[in-house]
């Protein structure tokens, strides 16, 4: 398999900057058998049945970009330069890795200060990356960071408009609970809680899993034989109870039907040593790629994905690479909306 063979054409003005308003407002293309049909995400109260379970991911987004200064003693007196800085992921010892913009102008030791209240140490310099030490923790440290950090937006969005107040709540799903995630489960987002309702009065069930998704969801894949990536990992979590819940589901001839690739690769991720879901903790760089076999999952709902990427691949496996051809450019001639405010689509194997 080559990267090219998970490429496609997107016109610009197909990537969506905004999301639909309502949130279940956004079109929904169903892929069934070898059909497909175009539906509003609304619609699913008539799509999904009786004894369908869904498996949220209920991982909750940081305002991870953060704009800060750093102050030097030079020979011309004190100078201060911007800093942008996004976090990527806590480390056991307590500090975060980030990215930082431009990385040449911060040295070890040296702090930035993002508000009144925050400033970050920088305690490791490393190859593209650096890593801080908050002078807070806790909820002080959340308290803060929700008050002078911006939502972390992708890089396709970001290319396109800044972050603004309105994306706090954008990129959130409903039932975020566990903070830990540096981008939304996207697939999510297009859940309100009467939609949620609506689902549960016909006897739809639902099941919390927490993925903390990267950064490294973002990353372009660079070499040309896709076998040989490598993923980044992420952390995550099926508790006893998420794993019982699934496992009856499919005992009972249930559909499982997680929302969202990051739902789909943990309870893979989790079934991979027995091809049972069992529960989960830690972390997955589980790859999805034509030839993988599904050991828990009846049906996925996606938003759009970038050519090339890992997540063609995953949806190039769960449908199989002519069929995800066929759908995608039915979703470009009939002008859906692409990537994380985009529309969303109903796989059915």
């Amino acid at each position: 398999m080559h990267l090219s063979d998970f490429d496609f054409d997107l016109p610009e003005g197909l990537i969506a900057t905004r999301p639909a308003r309502p949130r279940d407002a956004a079109k929904l293309l169903l892929a069934q058998g070898g059909g497909i049909r175009d539906l509003h995400v609304r619609d699913l109260v008539d799509v999904f049945q009786k004894g369908d379970r869904l498996v949220l991911n209920n991982t909750k987004v940081i305002p991870a970009r953060l704009s800060g200064t750093r102050t030097r003693q030079s020979a011309q007196g004190e100078v201060t330069a911007n800093v942008e800085v996004t976090l990527l992921e806590p480390r056991a010892d307590g500090a975060w890795e980030a990215l930082a913009k431009p990385l040449r102008k911060v040295k070890e030791g040296e702090v930035i200060r993002f508000s009144a209240d925050l400033s970050a140490e920088v305690v490791e310099m490393t190859e593209g990356r650096l890593a801080v030490r908050f002078n807070l923790s806790g909820e002080d440290f959340d308290a803060a960071l929700a008050e002078a950090g911006a939502m972390p937006l992708p890089p396709y969005i970001a290319a396109l408009r800044k972050p603004d107040a309105q994306d706090k709540d954008d990129y959130q799903t409903v039932f975020a609970r566990h903070s830990g995630a540096v981008a939304a489960p996207t697939a999510s987002l297009h859940f309100t809680r009467e939609l949620l309702e609506a689902l549960h009065a016909k006897g739809v069930e639902f099941t919390e899993v927490t993925l903390h998704v990267g950064a490294g969801t973002f990353l372009p894949v660079k070499v040309d034989d896709v076998t040989t990536h490598k993923m980044h990992s992420e952390w995550g979590e099926i508790t006893t109870q998420a794993a019982a819940e699934i496992a009856a589901t499919k005992a009972a001839g249930g559909r499982v039907i997680p929302v969202g690739t990051t739902a789909l690769r943990l309870i893979e991720s989790a079934a991979r040593e027995t091809g049972a879901i069992a529960p989960f903790r830690g972390t997955t760089d589980i790859f999805i790629y034509p030839g993988f076999t599904f050991a828990v999952t009846d049906a996925l709902m996606t938003n759009f994905h970038l050519p090339k990427s890992t997540l063609m691949m995953l949806v190039s496996a769960l449908m199989g690479p002519e069929r995800i051809r066929e759908i995608y450019a039915h979703a470009v001639a009939n002008n859906y909306r692409f990537f994380s405010y985009g529309d969303s689509s109903l796989l059915i194997p």
